[in-house]
C-alpha cells in the first residue's frame, strides 16, 4: 500500500485540525507546511507530534516530487489559483470549501483538475458525520418512503466573538453567507436529495444588530429549490443569529419524517406517526473545526486514491455541483428572480 505524502498550504485553525486528523488516517501523512509566516519546523513538529518541514514558498511544495497531495487551507480567494497550479503539477488535492468565491474561477479549477486527471476531495465533511450517515441509511432503507420536502438550515452567529470574524466580514474573503458557511447545509441537502436541481430562488437580509454591521454582504440567505423530480426544499444560511449553533435537518416523506435526531416511520412496525423515536447518534452541533468529522472523510479519500478512483460523497464533481447551486442562488438574489441551474 502506497503511503501518500501531503503538503499543506495555509497554516490557520483549520490547518491544525487537518494535521491532527491525518495522524489517525492510514496510508497518508502531512509532511510539509507552507505559510506566509516564518514557522519553526522543530517547534511545529513538537506541537503536533509529527515530523513537519516548513516553507514560505508554495512553489516548493509543487516542485517536490515526493509530495503527492496538496492540502489547501488558505483564505478563500487563494483557493482557485493554488488548486489550478497544484493540478498542473500533477498533485492530488484536498480543498477546503469553497472551491472559489466566484463561478468563473470555480469552473477554471474544474477544468484544470479534469485536464490533469488528478483526484480531489472538497471539505464538505458534514456528510461524514454520524448524524448524516444515520439519516442517509434511513433513506436508503426506504423508512421515509418518497421524500417530497426537505429543509437543511445552518444557524451560526459569526460575530466579533468568533475567530474568523475579522476576515469573514469582507466580501472578497467570505464571499457570501452561503459561500462562507451555509454551503455545508446546501451540500448536505444534496446528500439526502441527490437528484437534479432544476431551479432556485434566493432571498437575502441582514440583522440590525450593530455587531454584524461590518459585514460587506447580506448575512442571512433563504434558498428555495425545485428539483426535476418535483421535490421541494429550503436552505437557510444565517450567520447573524444570536443563539446556539444549530444545524437544522427536516425531511418529510410519504411514509415518515426525520427531524434532526428524531425519526418516525410507518415502515417500522409498531411506530406511530404521533411519536418520535430518537436516533442514537450525536448531532452536528458545533462550528469548531476540531469537532468536524475530518478523519473519516480523509480516510475515504486516501482509500479511493489507493484504488485510483473518485472518493465517495465529497469528490470534486459532486462538490462542484453544490457550488453550481450556490452561485445560482447568488445570481437569483442579485437579479431578484428565479434562476435555472442550466443557466450556469
Amino acid at each position: 500500500m502506497k503511503n501518500f505524502r501531503i503538503g499543506l498550504v495555509g497554516y490557520g485553525w483549520v490547518a491544525g485540525a487537518h494535521i491532527e486528523a491525518f495522524k489517525g488516517v492510514a496510508g497518508a501523512d502531512i509532511v510539509a507546511v507552507c505559510s506566509r509566516r516564518e514557522l519553526d519546523a522543530a517547534a511545529l513538529s513538537a506541537q503536533h507530534g509529527t515530523p513537519l518541514t516548513t516553507t514560505t514558498r508554495f512553489e516548493d511544495l509543487l516542485a517536490d516530487d515526493s509530495i503527492d497531495i496538496i492540502d489547501i487551507c488558505t483564505p478563500h480567494p487563494l483557493h482557485p489559483e493554488q488548486a489550478i497550479a497544484a493540478a498542473k503539477a500533477g498533485k492530488h488535492l484536498i480543498i477546503e470549501k469553497p472551491i472559489g468565491i466566484d463561478w468563473a474561477s470555480t469552473v477554471a479549477v474544474r477544468d484544470a483538475i479534469r485536464e490533469a486527471g488528478v483526484q480531489a476531495c472538497v471539505c464538505f465533511e458534514v456528510r461524514f458525520s454520524r448524524q448524516a450517515q444515520a439519516i442517509r441509511a434511513a433513506l436508503d432503507k426506504d423508512l421515509l418512503g418518497e421524500v417530497h420536502y426537505a429543509e437543511v438550515d445552518y444557524y451560526h452567529g459569526i460575530g466579533p466573538w468568533y475567530g474568523q470574524y475579522a476576515w469573514n466580514i469582507k466580501k472578497e474573503f467570505g464571499g457570501s453567507s452561503l459561500l462562507t458557511a451555509g454551503c455545508h447545509a446546501l451540500d448536505l441537502l444534496r446528500h439526502y436529495l441527490p437528484g437534479e436541481i432544476e431551479e432556485v430562488t434566493c432571498y437575502q437580509t441582514q440583522s440590525k444588530n450593530p455587531k454584524f454591521a461590518a459585514y460587506e454582504y447580506p448575512t442571512t440567505s433563504v434558498l428555495l429549490l425545485r428539483f426535476a423530480s418535483g421535490q421541494l426544499a429550503k436552505v437557510t444560511s444565517c450567520i447573524d443569529c444570536l443563539q446556539p449553533y444549530y444545524f437544522h435537518q427536516h425531511l418529510v416523506g410519504s411514509e415518515g419524517s426525520i427531524l434532526d435526531e428524531k425519526l418516525t416511520s410507518l415502515q417500522w412496525p409498531g411506530m406511530s406517526k404521533d411519536l418520535w423515536t430518537k436516533l442514537g447518534v450525536p448531532t452536528v452541533d458545533s462550528g469548531d473545526v476540531s469537532d468536524h468529522p475530518y478523519p473519516p472523510q480523509f480516510q475515504a479519500f486516501i482509500d479511493a486514491l489507493q484504488d485510483n478512483q473518485p472518493m465517495p460523497y465529497t469528490d470534486f464533481e459532486t462538490a462542484f455541483e453544490t457550488h453550481r447551486a450556490v452561485f445560482a442562488a447568488e445570481l437569483s438574489a442579485l437579479e431578484k428572480r428565479p434562476v435555472k441551474l442550466q443557466e450556469l
